[in-house]
């Protein structure tokens, strides 16, 4: 579809941050132009040799136009247990709530419930995500036939899948679909085996492919990790040649210097889940030693069971709030550095590089942010409103891949909302009951 947006305030979120007046052109799933429209006849008369035949042109009234939010660690077909698995520790909360009812989860039961985030991850401004759960299969089905960009992460441990079939998994899902790809990654230190590590290890390096898991979410995970190999979970990980291609953790909460030496040579990212860890008691990340050490952040909203909610923009103020309180420093940590995280490193992240920025030639995955409404008056700084001020209630329009899946309310992802909902509610009654 060919699609103008034309009136429009567009922070590009490349550097520095700025807004751009102007219009911004979608032509199938790119971007062709970004301007303030002035120069449109010259670059045109030069690029095309036919005009552009537009099916809409959309007035955003002054609203902004920006990349669309990338949620760098989920689960989402944790929908399940939205509000059931609550207010008890880490290890009782999965030991007696998640892991029982995993084990019954069949490839239905993973494809309707993941169909349930995306609705969710449309209406936050959500254009991908990260995610590791249960049949791949399953979620990539569900992702595709929505129109979800997704990068999945392998959550092997000690219970599953063998390691011969995540490297089938890791073959036969990359390149299964346009906006689905495989990663390798595992579930933690300690649900792993060291034979196990060493042989995703190999893989990595038979690869050459980075590497994703949990790590040092909480402080028993790291003292565990100690007593038993004599380093922390990272320091184990980069000893192991874990590391050689890149990749990252998840949570990074309680990191020693060490830790931190290594993500800085290895080029890792460290994604930040602050509402989950918060509701875990988990620990609060160390957000603002990251950035001054120069490491790449991003956030994840660690799926609707830690959470409960998939909303990105309670994310980014928190993300910065907690670094606020922390350190004890009003000043540490700007908003610019969490839009950024939320966005281009989230899309880094997850070696999604045409989708980081609105420029050129990028995938057309963006959103609208409604800047008529009272919680986003008056416009002093528009990324600051963003981070400090603003809701899902201000996401007016999500794009994915030139294709409008969600605007003013309405979704378009082929599937009504209610028949979701349903579905998922006879899933939550049938696997409950079983207890």
């Amino acid at each position: 579809m060919n699609i103008r947006f034309y009136n429009a305030k567009i922070l590009t979120m490349e550097q520095p941050i700025s807004v751009l007046e102007g219009e911004l052109w979608v032509q199938g799933s790119r971007i062709i132009y970004v301007g303030d429209g002035t120069d449109i006849e010259k670059v045109f008369s030069d690029n095309l040799k036919d005009p552009i035949v537009w099916e809409r042109e959309i007035d955003c009234k002054g609203n902004v136009l920006m990349p669309g939010f990338k949620d760098a660690h989920t689960h989402s077909a944790m929908t399940l247990m939205r509000s059931y698995a609550d207010d008890m520790p880490l290890s009782d909360w999965l030991n007696k709530q998640i892991f029982p009812i995993e084990a019954k989860m069949g490839y239905e039961d993973v494809y309707h419930l993941t169909k349930l985030a995306v609705l969710e991850y449309l209406t936050s401004g959500i254009t991908g995500v990260m995610e590791m759960y249960l049949d791949p299969y399953a979620i990539q089905d569900a992702f595709a036939e929505c129109g979800m960009r997704n990068v999945q992460v392998s959550g092997i441990n000690k219970f599953g899948p063998s390691l011969e079939e995540l490297e089938n998994r890791y073959v036969k899902l990359n390149g299964r679909n346009d906006l689905s790809s495989f990663m390798l990654g595992f579930h933690a230190e300690y649900t792993c085996s060291r034979e196990l590590l060493e042989s995703i290890s190999q893989m990595a390096h038979k690869y050459q492919a980075p590497v994703f898991m949990h790590n040092s979410e909480t402080a028993s995970e790291v003292k565990e990790c100690v007593d038993r190999y004599g380093v922390t979970p990272t320091v184990l990980f980069d000893q192991l040649g874990i590391f050689d291609y890149g990749g990252g953790g998840y949570h990074c909460v309680h990191m020693s210097d060490d830790d931190f030496a290594v993500m800085k040579k290895r080029d890792l990212t460290a994604v930040t889940n602050p509402a989950s860890n918060l509701k875990l008691a988990s620990g609060i990340c160390p957000t603002s030693r990251f950035l001054k050490e120069g490491i790449r952040m991003a956030i994840g909203t660690d799926g609707p069971a830690s959470n409960n909610c998939l909303d990105m923009f309670r994310e980014m103020f928190l993300v910065t709030g907690l670094a606020k309180y922390r350190d004890q420093d009003a000043s540490s940590t700007d908003a610019d550095d969490v839009l950024y995280m939320a966005t281009v490193n989230g899309a880094k992240a997850m070696g999604l590089s045409d989708c980081e920025t609105l420029s050129v030639g990028s995938n057309a995955d963006i959103i609208m942010i409604d800047l008529h409404m009272p919680n986003m008056q008056p416009v002093h700084n528009i990324p600051k409103n963003i981070v400090y001020a603003g809701s899902k209630q201000n996401v007016k329009m999500t794009m994915i891949d030139g294709k409008i899946l969600y605007e003013d309310g309405n979704f378009h992802i082929g599937v009504d909302p209610e028949d979701v909902y349903r579905e998922c509610e006879k899933i939550s009654k049938r696997l409950y009951q079983e207890d």
